[in-house]
């Protein structure tokens, strides 16, 4: 069991699906579709709109929040994923928010969290009716507020970081950050299936995806920490293969650790040739 006091941040990917209900209710009042019904008319209407059948934040429910407890000194914890394994998207909201408060508010760490993965559980909170004073801290001086972009101690942003707070693009988002340091990136599944996955009935599968994507994200997070002085090269190597130890000692009940671990790659170092 880990103490309060030695979780500095959570590290958490959301995988999400369509609340087609809200869809019906909201876009097509006088249509009488059903809950796939409205979400495929929906579909369509985006891809042809914008060529991306991509449905905003706003008509999500979270079905999958994997989080991983890291300490002070960039270690990794533990991997978890919400409300296993019934995966309630009430659930699961009310978990994440009660970690945050219960680790003392660690920083979140997240790639594009702030455009997708924290406006999904911040209106989820909103829905299920949770009272959140210590992230919506709207009195506090601006840059103390939880909420403000440039408020690193509350919310790390890893592409906010790599892109100069959108300066620039990182053409390649987080699978190609992962792949630059070795480690597996996408491996067969990304977001955009994560719908068809959920009408499938692979919820497991979903949050096997998710808990891979928190694994490249805690990599890409030492590396930065690497940019930033905070570790040398030899600190990072070491963290990384604590946590590849902790993924072979538990694979034989993760078949997302076995496949993380048949993609594993080393980073090139290039002062060994």
């Amino acid at each position: 069991m880990t103490a309060p006091d030695r979780v500095a941040y959570l590290i958490f990917d959301v995988e999400t699906i369509a609340d087609g209900d809200l869809i019906a209710r909201v876009r097509y009042p006088d249509d009488e579709l059903d809950a796939p019904q409205a979400i495929q008319k929906y579909r369509e209407e985006l891809l042809e709109a914008t060529g991306k059948d991509v449905i905003p934040p706003t008509f999500m429910l979270p079905i999958s929040v994997a989080v991983a407890k890291v300490d002070d000194h960039f270690r990794m914890l533990d991997l978890t994923t919400l409300d296993e394994p019934d995966y309630d998207p009430y659930q699961i909201t009310k978990k994440f928010w009660q970690g945050y408060m219960h680790y003392r508010c660690p920083t979140f760490v997240t790639f594009n969290g702030r455009g997708y993965d924290m406006p999904v559980m911040e209106l989820a909170a909103y829905r299920y009716g949770l009272s959140l004073p210590k992230w919506f801290n709207v009195d506090a001086r601006t840059y103390d507020q939880s909420r403000n972009r440039y408020n690193h101690n509350a919310h790390l942003d890893l592409m906010d970081l790599i892109s100069n707070f959108g300066a620039s693009r990182v053409t390649g988002g987080l699978n190609l950050l992962a792949n630059l340091i070795g480690k597996p990136g996408k491996t067969g599944v990304d977001g955009s299936m994560v719908q068809g996955m959920y009408d499938d009935g692979k919820v497991q599968e979903i949050n096997d995806y998710c808990k891979s994507d928190v694994l490249d994200t805690y990599f890409v997070f030492l590396r930065t920490r690497v940019l930033l002085g905070l570790l040398n090269l030899d600190e990072e190597h070491q963290r990384v293969e604590e946590v590849k130890v902790m993924l072979e000692e538990q694979k034989a009940d993760s078949a997302a650790y076995q496949n993380y671990l048949e993609h594993w790659g080393d980073w090139p170092n290039p002062e060994e040739g």
